[in-house]
């Protein structure tokens, strides 16, 4: 696989987990519990084969140098300022969610989805900004 294609496939993949994580929530909030664990699944598949190719992609080309100035660069860096310890948070933190999620112990799935979740969310979001600012802006 070429290396060049591999930053707009894990935007790709971010949006992706973006929308599984929308729909999830979606259908927890409307009591839809076979579908929510579908979707969180999918969720959880995505985000861990952009960690995939986002690794492989590191290791083979480094790191990518933002271009930007003025406010935009202190925007981009602030976002990656955030982005980058919460993403380390999401791999332990879903991994566990879903162990009590399958362990039926809900108590402990809510207590750490209520926080997990927006942080994913926000981490998926920014992946794609920060795409979008190293690449396209």
């Amino acid at each position: 696989m070429p290396l060049e294609i591999l930053p707009t496939l894990n935007a790709s993949l971010n949006a992706l987990a973006t929308l599984w994580l929308t729909c999830g929530w979606i259908a927890i909030k409307t009591g839809k519990r076979k579908a929510h664990i579908y979707f969180m699944l999918m969720a959880l598949v995505t985000s861990s084969v952009f960690l995939g190719f986002y690794l492989y992609y590191h290791a083979y080309h480094g790191s990518t140098r933002y271009e930007g100035t003025g406010l935009l660069r202190v925007i981009y860096f602030s976002i990656l300022l955030t982005h980058i310890p919460l993403a380390g948070l999401v791999v332990p933190a879903s991994v566990s969610a879903v162990w009590y999620g399958y362990r039926q112990q809900f108590d402990r799935h809510v207590r750490i989805t209520k926080w997990l979740w927006p942080v994913w969310m926000y981490v998926s979001i920014t992946g794609v900004l920060i795409y979008l600012m190293l690449y396209q802006w």
